[in-house]
């Protein structure tokens, strides 16, 4: 189940923001968080490109339907909600979260639902007429996630040593 991809509060990250205060270099605070962003894009890429590689294939129609009542994308919208977000002070680390607010009202649940493989929806917006589509439960999130978390950790202990290196 999509959920956020938290590097935070660990111990190297709170003595070095507590240090970072200290020595009050903004510029070397605009540099780590930089380059902690930079150190997270690789895993919002790969989930963005994740989810818009995940097939939901039809039951199969015996009726040619009319146009789809919406005109966005589904996938490309669920993929520009994926977002990262650095944070420093007391709980500092950085973040790779879907953000709900991001998507239309009625596709708040999609990506926890496209996650477990089932999809329910009125057939060309008619809500008369309901179908289900099966997906195979990709794990687009939770096996992405863990793929590029290891290489995201690593990047940001690597920027860690550095910071601390420039800070003695």
């Amino acid at each position: 189940m999509p959920s956020s991809v938290q590097i935070t509060g660990t111990g190297q990250l709170v003595e070095l923001s507590r240090r970072l205060r200290r020595a009050g270099g903004p510029r070397v605070r605009r540099n780590m968080s930089r380059r902690i962003r930079r150190a997270a894009e690789p895993l919002q890429k790969d989930l963005q490109t994740a989810i818009r590689g995940v097939q939901l294939p039809g039951p199969g129609r015996k009726v040619r339907g009319g146009p789809s009542p919406t005109t966005r994308p589904l996938r490309a919208t669920l993929a520009g909600a994926v977002r990262i977000s650095v944070r420093q002070g007391t709980a500092p680390g950085a973040r790779v979260w879907l953000d709900r607010s991001r998507l239309p009202e009625d596709l708040r649940n999609m990506p926890w639902v496209i996650e477990n493989g089932r999809v329910r929806h009125p057939v060309f917006g008619n809500r008369k007429r309901w179908v289900t589509q099966w997906a195979r439960p990709t794990g687009w999130w939770s096996r992405t996630v863990q793929a590029g978390t290891p290489r995201m950790r690593a990047e940001v202990a690597r920027i860690l040593d550095d910071v601390r290196r420039d800070l003695q």
